[in-house]
């Protein structure tokens, strides 16, 4: 079951008002957002904090993955391994761009990747694994 990029951003708008993640695209296996980095998404030192790049992450997965399954609200993450590459830059926006890797009945599992808008160098690589409520019929 496919569901567009206008109605994952409806739900989210909904359900999840206060993520400033920006859906940009999703297809059934991917997606790709986008988050605004100000004065309050970063930490000392002039770089964007861990927890905002966690939070692009997290929210990538399960934008991929209700592309992919449709709205199903009750999917969570069961683990997310994050590696940080680089320092990203504190005027750009982030992107991620998530892959679904692997669609089971009950586990998802999908990678993201993490830049700074405007440059082609991994900031962070992210996996993280999903957990499908049963279905009740």
């Amino acid at each position: 079951m496919s569901v567009t990029k206008e109605e994952i951003t409806a739900f989210l708008a909904l359900e999840f008002p206060q993520t400033k993640c920006i859906v940009e695209a999703v297809d059934d296996n991917s997606s790709i957002l986008s988050h605004d980095i100000g004065r309050d998404e970063l930490r000392p030192g002039g770089t964007v904090s861990g927890p905002v790049l966690m939070s692009i992450a997290d929210v990538a997965l399960y934008v991929a993955i209700l592309g992919k399954i449709g709205i199903v609200p009750l999917t969570v993450t069961t683990s997310l391994t994050i590696n940080f590459l680089r320092k990203p830059a504190a005027e750009a926006r982030i992107i991620a761009k998530c892959t679904l890797l692997k669609v089971g009945r009950t586990l998802i599992v999908g990678e993201v990747s993490l830049y700074s808008e405007g440059s082609s160098d991994l900031v962070a690589h992210v996996v993280g694994t999903y957990s499908i409520p049963p279905k009740h019929d």
